[in-house]
């Protein structure tokens, strides 16, 4: 009895415990699993370099318009436009004899393809097709139909050959019976075979089994040294043709402890030349780059050197700056820093220290003028990732050149000061299925009115139908309203943000009709702090109008004055940010907010001024937003405008493009440029206007009103002149405009920029005092007071209205800078602008008398 009484206790005992012990038993398989798992080791592809077989000294493709003509020994090539006679050539035709470029930079001059590469500390280093790709002979030319591939390998490396530099008996000789006897009987006669139990007196065994440790297990076969690469090319066929591939090559080649192997990395890229009609049309595929994750490919520069011009030549370069801006072959400014500009500036996604001054450009072309003839290029697909790079000759080499190069890998910098001595960087793991390509196209004219117009052509044609000439009859005139800004005001004694009034609904209504009163016609109205907080809107998913401001039958009623005016309204939003927004606004950061390479959070600050570092501590902090979630608020936008039958204002969108590294949903730069570019599109063609700041190029066919163009960008030391380039080739066909003429620092020379550029007139205005703004972050207002302003802006609108009101439907047909401070626009009807920034009276040749700080008009 008591046995059994025993025996329950225990197992009541170890019934009480059986929890705790299957929970150990878990946490000990654990461990052991944890403790005994291997990760399966990745399988790393080996990157093949190709091999060029050199049997034709050049490779030849034309048509109608063109003719292309490649060296095979070099890949450089020259195209002859066929029109003109002019022939341009990749590369410099005296780059090996430069007097001025040393060795390395003459082997940069020499080559159609620049690539750098980096690695995990940031140190990069520069590849060149010629160096490292062409003197080695490890490429290949693959003509096609119309178009020319070459297959590059870069790298520090010897001309390899797939064949096997040492094999086992058994490998040996199951290769030789998949050959003919004839063939199988060549390929012995260059291998020597070597037996540890038979070897010969010359002989050396132990430096054999140095040389060969496989020896020791196995009869092997040894590649002759004196083999000659003809030879060996020859046989590399008939070793494919047995099934021997490139991983066979490398597993065959650790056999081979004789020649030390490089640990330099080798890189293939492919670079594929096509004529398109008159354009020469040149691609690089992403899927074609091949790399060791180790060191990526960060850079690539196609083309650095196409058209370059010589220490004899004359002409010049176009770069996007600004409108445009022209850099003398051989002006001398060898002191002054190259031009440098990002297309479409910075990407928000990308972390950085420090801003000392933002690089921009909104359209992605540059050109070079020589002589009677000239050519531009159009960077298409892939130019959200490109940079503009332009130098005279006399720094590094005796050329002036322009180039784009784009940004493979982009990558993060990690602070690991605490473990480390150097920064550490992580790249994207992966590129997207996405290809590198820009356009030639040539001119028979030497003339920067020319390269523009045939960008306009081109532009006319990529977006048929949305650039048609304009039917204006006056001047476009911009009016941004300021509805209301945000201020701390203390509630119960706690600091809170609330809207401040500036303008209400009904107030912008008879701001609008006292200007309409007054003459000013074609208006575009920009109501700015209409809803959701003020100025800084909260997050655009719930769109509600300002109470302080009137309520939704205000909002109407001021829209319906404005129409009943002539003015179209446009109700303006942040689509791409999150500025003081929070649970309670719908935006959770973890879940809404853009990521970066590291999947932190985008989270944005503002720079400093002084150090020019990140002011981290500013409560002026801000998100990027997650790509679909911006996609789905200039829906909403578009939405509210529609309902309000207005139309849709995009403070950031068209202006702004940055990349997103969501985990889960990745969007390139070029994805959401794409994605961006669609939106934009299914708006305009649904009806609702379209107003956007900047005017990146992709965004200006479907904008109805763009405000705040750069129209006279960075005037660098190294620019020689300012040009309207790309107004030449939209004027007429949709209306823009520079900065606000009342708040932009300098009216008199907005004023004169506008009139240069054949720009509209752009006026930022609110119904309180400046005085409203004090103590707040918003201080840019100060001038925008109407009543302070309406005089004065009538003055400058009527004049130029009167003047210039006739040409804004059509083209600019004319650009020249008679001098340092003084320009001449014409239009199709023969008006002529000429515009004076200097501070003395100018007399043209043609006896027109153009005041001092002004502009004068002739028709």
């Amino acid at each position: 009895m008591k046995k059994n009484n025993l025996a329950k206790k225990i197992g009541k005992a170890v019934l009480s415990q059986l929890p705790k012990i299957i929970l150990l038993l878990i946490i000990l398989v654990g461990v052991i699993v944890v403790m005994n798992y291997k990760a399966p080791a990745e399988h790393e592809e080996a990157i093949a370099p190709y091999a060029y077989t050199g049997e034709q000294e050049q490779t030849v493709i034309e048509n109608d318009e063109l003719k292309l003509v490649m060296d095979n020994a070099t890949t450089e090539f020259s195209i002859e436009v066929k029109d003109s006679g002019k022939v341009w050539y990749s590369n410099p035709k005296d780059a090996a004899s430069d007097p001025i470029a040393l060795t390395d930079e003459k082997a940069l001059l020499q080559s159609p393809l620049v690539m750098s590469y980096s690695i995990t500390q940031g140190l990069e280093t520069t590849y060149n097709s010629f160096g490292y790709s062409a003197q080695n002979g490890i490429y290949e030319i693959v003509p096609g139909d119309n178009e020319i591939r070459v297959n590059y390998s870069m790298g520090t490396v010897s001309k390899e050959f797939t064949i096997p530099p040492v094999a086992t008996k058994k490998a040996f000789k199951k290769l030789l019976k998949k050959m003919d006897k004839k063939d199988a009987d060549l390929v012995k006669q260059y291998y020597k075979k070597y037996d540890i139990n038979k070897l010969s007196k010359k002989d050396n065994k132990d430096e054999l089994i140095a040389n060969y440790p496989i020896i020791e297990e196995s009869v092997i076969y040894v590649l002759r040294q004196k083999t000659k690469d003809a030879t060996k090319q020859q046989m590399e066929e008939l070793f494919a043709a047995a099934g021997y591939t490139y991983d066979d090559y490398i597993e065959d080649k650790a056999l081979d402890m004789s020649s030390t192997s490089s640990d330099n990395p080798i890189f293939n890229a492919s670079i594929i030349y096509k004529l398109d009609g008159k354009d020469l049309v040149v691609e690089i595929p992403y899927e074609d780059l091949a790399y060791d994750k180790e060191t990526p490919i960060y850079t690539i520069t196609p083309l650095p050197y196409f058209g370059a011009g010589g220490p004899e030549d004359e002409g010049f370069i176009m770069v996007p700056e600004g409108g445009g801006a022209t850099i003398s072959f051989n002006n001398g400014k060898t002191a002054q820093s190259s031009y440098y500009a990002n297309v479409y500036g910075w990407d928000k996604c990308l972390k950085r220290d420090a801003v000392v001054h933002d690089t921009r450009a909104y359209y992605g072309v540059y050109g070079v003028s020589e002589g009677e003839d000239s050519f531009i290029c159009i960077l298409e697909d892939g130019r959200s990732y490109a940079a503009v790079q332009a130098d005279v000759a006399g720094k590094n080499n005796s050329y002036n050149y322009v180039n784009a190069i784009y940004s493979v890998n982009q990558r993060e910098k990690y602070d690991v000061g605490d473990i480390a001595n150097s920064d550490i960087y992580e790249y994207i793991p992966e590129l997207p299925n996405e290809t590198l390509r820009q356009r030639y196209s040539f001119i028979g004219s030497g003339s920067y009115v020319d390269m523009a117009k045939d960008y306009g052509s081109y532009l006319q044609n990529e977006y048929s139908g949305y650039l048609d000439m304009l039917d204006e009859e006056s001047t476009p005139v911009a009016i941004e309203i300021v509805g209301a800004i945000d201020k701390i005001k203390q509630i119960v004694g706690i600091p809170v943000s609330r809207p401040l009034k500036l303008t209400s609904f009904d107030e912008a209504a008879d701001i609008v009709t006292q200007l309409s009163d007054s003459g000013v016609t074609n208006m575009d109205v920009k109501l700015t702090g209409w809803c959701n907080g003020g100025v800084k809107q909260k997050l655009l998913k719930s769109i509600k109008p300002i109470g302080a401001l009137g309520g939704k039958s205000d909002l109407k009623s001021f829209i319906s004055t404005a129409e009943s005016k002539g003015a179209t309204v446009y109700l303006n939003g942040i689509t791409q940010y999150a500025y003081d927004s929070n649970i309670f606004d719908g935006f959770f950061s973890f879940r809404d907010a853009a990521k970066l390479i590291s999947k932190e959070r985008a989270q944005l600050h503002e720079y400093s001024h002084i150090t020019y570092a990140e002011r981290e501590n500013s409560n002026n902090t801000y998100y990027l937003l997650h790509t679909e979630l911006a996609d789905s608020l200039v829906s909403n936008l578009a939405k509210t405008a529609d309902k309000y039958a207005a139309g849709a204002s995009f403070q950031d969108l068209g202006m702004d493009l940055s990349s997103d590294f969501y985990r889960k949903n990745t969007y390139s730069r070029q994805a959401v440029l794409n994605l961006q570019t669609e939106r934009l599109k299914s708006i305009a063609d649904a009806g609702t206007p379209i107003m956007v700041n900047m005017g990146n190029d992709y965004a200006v066919p479907y904008a109805s009103m763009i405000t705040d163009m750069d129209l006279r960008g960075s005037e660098y030391t190294i620019l020689d002149e300012c040009i309207p380039f790309f107004q030449l080739a939209v004027h007429g066909r949709t209306n823009y405009t520079g900065k606000a003429i009342n708040i932009c620092g300098n009216e008199e020379n907005e004023v004169l920029y506008s009139a240069e550029y054949g720009a509209g007139l752009n006026f930022t205005f609110m119904e309180e005092t400046s005085f409203a703004t004090q103590k707040t972050l918003y201080t840019d207002y100060y001038g925008a007071t109407f009543d302070a302003w309406k005089d004065k802006m009538l003055e400058i609108y009527t004049r130029y209205n009167n003047e210039l009101g006739h040409t804004f439907n059509q083209e600019m047909v004319d650009h020249k800078n008679l001098s340092a401070d003084v320009s001449r626009t014409e239009y199709a009807d023969g008006t002529a602008v000429y515009v004076n920034y200097g501070y003395s009276e100018f007399v043209t040749e043609d006896g027109v008398k153009v005041p001092a700080r002004d502009y004068m008009v002739t028709r």
